[in-house]
Parts: C-alpha cells; structure tokens; sequence
C-alpha cells in the first residue's frame, strides 16, 4: 500500500535504513486498538545498539506523520501508527478497483522463469484422489506465482519409465482378451495391473518376463513401444478431462523417458569429479559426511532409477528455462531423497541447486488405510469431483430453483469445495479423506467464499448506476466497514507471503477474512442507502471487497460464480 510505503519511508528518513527493506518489516496488528500499521524496533536493535523500546521511543519524538498517518505512539518495542480512516479507504479501495483483475499481484518477479514440478501423474494407472494436494497446491502456486509478475512453466513430469510397464504389457496380452488399448480405460488397465500383482504373487515368473519386455521397451522394440506408447496416449487423453474441470494446464508435459537420452552426460560428469563410487557393484554418490544414506545412480544390473532422471531433469530445467527457482511439489515421504539431489546437485557446482526447493505436503489415506494402486484401493479423483458436482447440483436445486445456469454455478461451486478442502490449510498436514468431510459446505469453506462473491454481486446489480467519481471516504466510517477496508489491504501481502512460504493457505485465509468481514459489514451496514453519497461510498467499498475475494479465489484456482 502506498501509505505502507510512505511510512517506510519516513522511517528510512530517520534511521537511514533502506525503506524497502524497512517496509518488509511492517505489521499489521492484530487488534485495531494498537493501530493499523506496526514498526517491531527490535528489528532495528543490532544496527542502532539500543533496546527496542528506547527506539520506539526516540523514533516517535523524531518522526513527522507521513501523508495518511495521524499519529504514531509506541507500545513496548512496538512503534504503532493509526491512519486516517478516510485516507487510507480511498488508497485502498481507487487500487483494488483501479488494478482490477491484477490486484493482489505484484511485478517482483519482473520475468524470472520459475519452474513448478507438479501433478506428475503415472500413466495406465489412476488420477487418484492421492494426486489431489500435488495437483491443487501446484496450480495455486503457478497462478501466485504469475500474479508476482514471474514466468512459470508448469511440469507435469509423467511417470512414464519403468518395469511397471514391462508388468502392464505382460497382463495386457495375457488377459486384455485382444480389446484394442484405445477401446479400453484407464480403469480397465488398472484392474489388469492389480490382477498382475496377484497371478505374480502365485507365479514369480511373470515378473521374469515383466522385465524382459520392459528391456524391449529400452531397446526401441517396436511392438512393445507402440503398446506404451498406447498406454501412455489413453492415459493423458483420459487425464485431460480432470485438468480440464480443474482449469489446469502444463507448459511441459517432459516425463522420466524424455530422459533417457539424458543421463549418461549426468553420470559422466560425476564420474569425472571423483562424485562416484562403486559399492557392491552399484554406482553411488557417497552422502554420508552429510548424514544421509549414499545416493543410488546406477543399479548392479546396469539400470539406472528415477534418482538418476531427476538429476537429468534438474539440469536440462536450468539449461532450457534458466529458472530463479525451481520447485518440487512432492509428498513429504520424499524429504530424503529431495535433500540428497539437492545435495548432489551442489557437489557437481551447480551453484543454482540452492534455486531448488521441495514443497512438501502431507499424505492423502483413506479412513480404512492408505491408498494403493496394487491392491486396487483407489478413489478417483475425478470421481470425487463429479460427486460433489452433484451433490452442489441438489442444493442449488433446493435453495435456488429459479437459478440460471445451474449446471454451470454447480460445477464451479462442486470442484471449488474440493480444491479449497486442501488449500484451506498448511501444505504439511496429513488428510484422512472421507465423503463427509469433503463434501461438507458448512464453515470456512470454499462455497461460503464464492456465495460471499454472488452476494456481493446481487448487492451490485440492485444498485445499477451510481455515482463512482468523488466518492467521499470519510463516510466509511463504521468500525463494520473500516475491517473490511482493512481486510481487502491485506491481499497483496498474502499473495507475496504465500510465494515467499510456497504456502496457498496463506492466501485462502485471506479470502475467508474479506468474506467474514463483508457479511458482518452487509449485516450491520444499509448498503443502498437513500443518502446518494452514503450509497456510493458502501458501494465502492462492497465493489472492492468483491473484486479481492474473486482474484483470491482464482489464484487458488476456484471460479467466482456472479450467482448462486
């Protein structure tokens, strides 16, 4: 905010400090008592060698109230500053609906390229509700990470190499009872993959020749490439579907085979600077004055792992993208194997590995146990998103039989319940999923935003035309109306923490505290007020909190329904 940057400024004036670094450090407080902005001195405490409170002090004796300040007094350590309330509603609210669609963002990523691995689905086996915070935290971030002004190249990198096909081809012949792949599903392929993993269990030798065919896959066997080939061609057109309700698309769709090519150069080069290590036969990078166990390159038999691929992966993404970061949304159960390419990255000299991060995130089970593609025990994602498609679908019917467009508000409604459910909190919490707790619409959830949103339209459209030039700020002037000021000047900094802590929740709380404090100040406030003016300035305000919950909503990737 300008009045944010303003102080910053005056306190860069008076301790001759840089005002943006001086403008990161200031707080909101959290009871409006204290103020609207607050100084931590302590922050200062080192470089000026005086205890915060004496710093507070001489700083509030020294200080002229920047333009939109009308005081500053000192709590503690604290320097708190109170706005004037007119002042600051009209900065607030001319930029939210000055910037539009753009408020919220920022253009501190002024073009970086910034690399998200996310989704990742395996091809010929489900898009499960196990793929859901990979998917959903992932596509949050390209869209935070867009609105800070960076270039994103979203990566859906395909689970697409392995025995697992050599396994698929094998129960695919023997009992796909000759139905051509692309009359089959993905359903259908998973069933053949789970009773491979049974007749295996009873006879070993299937996964003797589960391996030979994988070798012909290696090998440029045409047969076995065109089944993969296949294989992988069902699954993305099927997939398509789910990203297509979601809103999400990738710039690169680069899975493990588009790395085979790749990997020698990679292992050249340790070999060259004394990074490997035979040990029983295997290639290793040895980890272990860093305390981690030796990092795998190339198995006994010659085979390499994904281990090998990722850092293929990571140096063909700094060749070709030149990223300012590059990140991984990958489950926490990956931490270690993260902290040793990270680790290995840095002894090759790539200086940029320190440009790499893992977001993780907490696992999905189901209530009766974790989730299994062997063993059949899966719930599909997509299926997951049509039931509460239906589910909103009877609601609107209930509470809005007359409403345009149902279908369309319902998928909006259904698909933003779930997407929100994994957004709602921190990234690293494991979530024990259930029908009931999914598809509850009660409390801070992602229909209550979006009816905030519809509601905040309704109220928009009773209005019709009013007068939007010379709106008088100083009508905004009940405590109702100055929280929800206050809450609508909180997204831009949500949207840089959330990017700064690769945290979407940061983010979705926001929405929900411009949604709580709009319906408090729709309860407590006549908004179409005769008094044109007291009109036109609830109506400015009730215009900006609904343009603020909408940019929130996309960037967590929700739509923002005008009706419901």
């Amino acid at each position: 905010m300008d009045v944010k940057l303003a102080i910053a400024q005056s306190l860069s004036g008076a301790t001759g400090l840089p005002a943006e670094e001086l403008a990161g450090y200031i707080e909101t407080p959290p009871d409006p008592s204290m103020g609207d902005y607050a100084f931590p001195c302590f922050r200062l405490a080192k470089a000026l060698k005086k205890a915060p409170p004496a710093i507070a002090a001489e700083l509030a004796g020294r200080l002229a109230p920047p333009p939109g300040i009308e005081r500053a007094e000192t709590a503690g350590g604290y320097l708190n500053f109170f706005a004037d309330k007119a002042y600051l509603a009209g900065k607030i609210i001319s930029r939210a609906l000055a910037e539009g669609d753009a408020y919220g963002g920022a253009d501190i990523g002024r073009g970086g390229n910034v690399c998200i691995d996310f989704s990742s689905i395996n091809i010929a086996k489900p898009f499960s509700i196990a793929h859901l915070p990979t998917t959903a935290i992932g596509h949050a971030l390209s869209r935070i990470y867009r609105a800070l002004g960076y270039r994103v190249i979203g990566i859906n990198h395909l689970g697409d190499w392995g025995t697992q096909f050599g396994k698929m081809i094998v129960a695919y012949k023997l009992w796909g009872e000759n139905k051509p792949v692309e009359e089959s599903t993905v359903r259908e392929l998973v069933r053949l993959y789970v009773r491979f993993h049974e007749e295996a269990e009873k006879d070993g030798s299937l996964n003797d020749e589960a391996r030979k065919w994988f070798r012909k896959i290696e090998q440029g066997d045409p047969e076995a490439i065109g089944l993969w080939q296949r294989f992988k061609d069902l699954t993305l057109k099927e997939v398509g579907e789910v990203y297509k309700l979601l809103g999400i698309t990738f710039e690169s769709y680069a899975g493990e085979s588009f790395y085979e090519d790749k990997m020698q150069a990679v292992i050249d080069e340790l070999d060259d600077k004394g990074l490997l290590v035979v040990d029983n036969g295997a290639k290793i990078v040895d980890l272990s004055e860093w305390n981690m166990p030796p990092f795998l390159i190339v198995k006994t038999d010659g085979a390499t792992l994904y281990a090998t691929r990722d850092l293929a992966a990571a140096c063909y993404r700094k060749k070709t993208y030149d990223f300012v970061k590059s990140l991984y949304v990958v489950a926490y159960q990956q931490n270690l194997h993260f902290r040793q390419l990270f680790k290995v990255l840095e002894l090759m000299g790539r200086d940029w590995a320190k440009d790499c991060e893992h977001v993780n995130f907490g696992m999905v089970s189901m209530e009766e146990g974790t989730l299994s593609t062997r063993h059949g025990n899966v719930v599909y994602l997509e299926d997951v998103l049509n039931a509460s498609i239906e589910k909103t679908l009877e609601i609107i019917k209930e509470k809005s039989p007359d409403l345009e467009n149902r279908e369309e508000a319902a998928r909006a409604v259904g698909v933003g319940a779930i997407v929100w459910g994994v957004l709602y909190n921190g990234r690293i919490k494991d979530t024990s999923f259930s029908w009931a707790k999914v598809l509850n619409f009660d409390g801070e959830t992602g229909p209550y935003a979006q009816y905030t949103h519809a509601r905040c339209c309704s109220v928009l459209r009773k209005a019709g035309a009013y007068d939007k030039e010379g709106v008088d700020y100083s009508l905004i002037r009940e405590e109702s109306a100055a929280a929800l000021v206050r809450a609508v000047a909180q997204l831009p900094d949500a949207v840089k923490s959330a990017a700064e802590k690769n945290e979407p929740y940061l983010v979705a709380r926001c929405v929900i505290d411009i949604c709580s404090a709009f319906n408090k100040f729709y309860y407590e406030c006549r908004i179409l007020e005769d008094d044109p003016k007291l009109r036109a300035a609830r109506l400015v305000l009730t215009d900006a909190a609904r343009q603020s919950i909408k940019n929130g909503l996309y960037l967590l990737g929700l739509e923002a329904p005008e009706r419901m």
